[in-house]
């Protein structure tokens, strides 16, 4: 009887390697960046990729009010909130979420794409989104990755 000579490894969260990656939002549409980001948070970008571990790294985001959208998303996508009380509903377009909190369409966008679970929560700790080209994460030294 042979044994095998290779396994498959789970890596638990706290054995994962964390790096910290910073990209540039500039002139870059938002859902095709924002799936780039969800799967660097989710760890599939690492051979070490365990579905029921946060094993992904840190995303620092900048120039997130430089963003894109294609086709006509600025006029008719809707962001939507409701406070759960009667007539609570509140619509906000994209332009408009633009200039108030343009940080918010890249958070709420990577959030979508994530697990909604206790680990996802946990990994979207892990996204820090700046409007401007500055973040105060020089220590950790991130490195520039580019889509």
């Amino acid at each position: 009887m042979d044994t095998l000579s290779y396994r498959t490894r789970s890596v638990s969260a706290e054995q994962a390697e964390r790096k910290w990656y910073v990209v540039d939002a500039e002139n870059q549409v938002t859902g095709r960046l924002c799936a780039h980001i969800a799967a660097i948070l989710r760890g599939k970008n690492k051979p070490t990729y365990t579905p029921h571990a946060d094993t992904g790294d840190y995303v620092i985001v900048i120039n997130a009010d430089k963003v894109r959208f294609t086709g006509h998303k600025w006029e008719q996508k809707e962001y939507k909130n409701y406070s759960h009380h009667p007539g609570g509903l509140k619509v906000t377009m994209a332009d408009e979420m633009l200039t108030k909190h343009p940080e918010r369409i890249i958070e709420r966008a990577v959030k979508g794409m994530l697990p909604k679970t206790k680990l996802g929560n946990a990994m979207v700790k892990k996204l820090f989104v700046y409007t401007g080209a500055e973040h105060p994460h020089a220590a950790q030294k991130p490195e520039a990755i580019t889509f």
